[in-house]
């Protein structure tokens, strides 16, 4: 009962919220539907960047979907975005039907271009689209980064740092280490010890 007055509040939360926006976001800002965004997830238009939702999407606490400098964010209907998920469009995102995207997934388009004069602070940026196909199930604490493609039907593993081409029907884990690395440090010497 408790979760059924929680998806009520979430509802509704929604349609103020993304009236409020279609206000002053006319012709940046479309959605088909209902919509259940928790009352805490942040969504934020600036700069000539436009969100596009499709039917249905669901978003838990503590997300932020985020469209600035002219970025154009896509999600399709049926998709699900877990706690902490943050979209972060600078150029194009589009993610695909039915998507499941676990708690704390970060995905970004743009990344900081350090190589420019002022490096960091000079606040340039590059960029490339990202695209998740449908049916995709991302793990939690996953990141994806500019230019990835995940094909249609792609599953990939928690904790992955993804970057590049993926085909469709993949399952992606990035391979880890099962050794950790311990060094001990002592006024004389350092010394390495491998735990196992």
């Amino acid at each position: 009962m408790r979760r059924l007055v929680f998806n009520l509040i979430s509802v509704l939360f929604s349609v103020l919220k993304f009236g409020f926006l279609k206000v002053f976001h006319f012709r940046n800002f479309f959605y088909e539907g209902i919509q259940r965004f928790s009352p805490n997830t942040e969504v934020i238009i600036s700069e000539q960047g436009t969100i596009r939702l499709g039917k249905y999407v669901r978003a838990h606490r503590r997300s932020k979907l985020l469209a600035f400098n002219s970025g154009v964010l896509k999600i399709g209907s049926n998709t699900a975005l877990g706690n902490g998920v943050s979209i972060n469009c600078m150029d194009s995102i589009t993610i695909g039907e039915g998507v499941q995207i676990g708690p704390d997934v970060k995905i970004y388009d743009h990344d900081h271009d350090f190589r420019v004069p002022g490096g960091i602070r000079a606040e340039k940026f590059r960029t490339a689209p990202v695209k998740i196909g449908d049916n995709s199930w991302i793990g939690c604490n996953v990141v994806i980064l500019m230019g990835t493609t995940l094909g249609e039907n792609c599953i990939v593993g928690a904790g992955s740092v993804l970057k590049g081409q993926y085909p469709a029907n993949s399952v992606i884990v990035q391979k880890r280490n099962t050794e950790v690395t311990c060094y001990a440090i002592d006024s004389s010497s350092v010394q390495e010890e491998i735990l196992k």
